[in-house]
């Protein structure tokens, strides 16, 4: 019963349904008894007009003895009898005989009990001075009454749960805009912070949604303060660690020991880090930025060759056997900077955690309307369990021995989240478990994104 109550209680819906039910069967069963017993009690007073007019056919007739009217069926016999002391009969009720009255009951209705069995019984004095009684059965007066009643009260019995699973339906239906709305809210991207239409909304839970408006609002300008301090931060910093770069160049050129050499190399190298994170943090600023890209039917194939033109000098220093796989071409709608920095960063990746002498493999196809972009390698893969979490901003899986800073795949998911697309991971051998697949699912150009 707790339980029962508990859920009751957390949801607005089940409430209301709970509270109308009950109301409605509170009210059906007060009118079914009211129904009943008024059916019921008419049903009586119909039998006792039926026994007075009876009794005025039966004003100027002698009556030696009893007199049986009935139709062939038991129920509606009716015995109608002189009321004298001195009459007597061997006969019983039931085989046609009087009922044994005494003569001293005083003329109107009333139920009498004769052997074992109940009577109605009116007695008149007619004009002539005559005592007559008439008599029915009271067990068969009652169960004609009884059913009269039930007849009476049966499309109250069988309207009430036709009402209520009215009720109910209407109350689900009621409630589809807040249930549609949920989902809408719940289906958007942690970047989709426009506001909600109020003007599809019940008046209801308007106010709600104007709450919920001026919330994203705020989280909106919070997020955009904080991914313009991140850009501001890294075009301040570059200039610094461009001068700190061109210092070592001159630096290196300089005599000096082969231990301050090596020092210097390793200077450069940090420097060079510094400058690819400053880099790729601009990128995850841009990614997540609200301003719209142009759009344009792009070739996958063609944003594919450019993003292999830039890196496979990399490619060739690591020995990593990079290219398309097959000839087929789709056609996308989305922005070429937004195209080139989601799948250059996904195959600079491949690159980098792909063992030497390793393999990268890129194809496309076209199915159910969507382009579907995939990015396959020899490397060591990520584990389900990391799956998620990789896409974290600075996030790197244990064991890693790249150097990197951990935002390439938040760029990836950024980036596809503006231009519609969906990040798949998994292993490139699923047999083995090893190697990294990336599926990355948008609709083709002139389709739907909803396809």
């Amino acid at each position: 019963m707790d339980g029962f109550l508990e859920r009751l209680n957390a949801s607005i819906q089940r409430k209301l349904s709970f509270s109308l039910s009950v109301a409605i069967l509170a009210v059906a069963v007060l009118a079914g008894v009211f129904s009943f017993l008024s059916a019921f009690d008419e049903a009586h007073e119909l039998q006792d007009d039926v026994l007075r007019q009876v009794a005025q056919l039966a004003d100027g007739r002698a009556l030696s003895s009893a007199v049986h009217l009935q139709d062939g069926n038991e129920e509606s016999r009716v015995i109608v009898q002189s009321l004298d002391a001195g009459s007597k009969s061997s006969r019983a009720v039931d085989d046609g005989g009087p009922l044994v009255l005494p003569a001293t009951l005083p003329d109107g209705l009333r139920t009498l009990t004769v052997g074992n069995e109940a009577f109605r019984v009116l007695v008149r004095t007619t004009p002539a001075g005559k005592r007559i009684a008439v008599a029915q059965e009271a067990t068969f007066r009652n169960e004609i009454a009884y059913n009269g009643a039930l007849r009476a009260v049966m499309p109250l019995l069988v309207l009430v749960p036709v009402l209520l699973w009215i009720v109910a339906d209407l109350v689900r239906k009621m409630f589809r805009p807040v249930v549609a709305l949920s989902l809408d809210i719940d289906r958007r991207s942690e970047q989709a912070l426009h506001p909600i239409e109020v003007d599809r909304v019940p008046d209801e839970i308007r106010p709600f949604v104007v709450a919920i408006n001026r919330l994203f609002a705020r989280v909106s300008r919070s997020m955009e303060a904080q991914r313009r301090f991140i850009a501001d931060a890294a075009h301040e910093l570059r200039s610094p660690l461009t001068a700190l770069s061109l210092q070592v160049e001159r630096l290196a050129d300089a005599d000096m020991p082969a231990r301050a050499q090596e020092r210097v190399a390793v200077l450069r190298l940090g420097i060079e880090r510094g400058r690819k994170m400053l880099d790729q943090l601009l990128g995850l600023a841009r990614a997540q930025s609200s301003v719209e890209q142009p759009a344009s039917p792009l070739s996958v194939q063609g944003i594919y060759r450019r993003v292999l033109e830039d890196l496979m000098p990399l490619a060739r220093a690591r020995r990593i056997d990079i290219g398309v796989e097959g000839e087929q071409d789709a056609k996308v709608l989305g922005s070429e900077l937004d195209m080139i920095a989601l799948v250059r960063n996904l195959v600079d990746n491949a690159i980098r955690y792909t063992p030497e002498g390793g393999r990268v493999d890129l194809s496309v196809q076209a199915s159910q309307g969507c382009a579907i972009l995939r990015i396959q390698d020899t490397g060591p893969g990520i584990p389900e369990p990391e799956r998620e979490r990789v896409f974290d901003p600075f996030y790197r899986a244990l064991g890693s021995e790249q150097i990197g800073s951990g935002l390439g795949l938040a760029i990836v998911r950024a980036t596809a989240s503006r231009i519609g697309a969906t990040v798949r991971l998994g292993y490139s051998d699923q047999s083995r478990q090893t190697g990294l697949s990336v599926e990355i699912r948008m609709p083709l150009a002139g389709m739907s994104p909803a396809i």
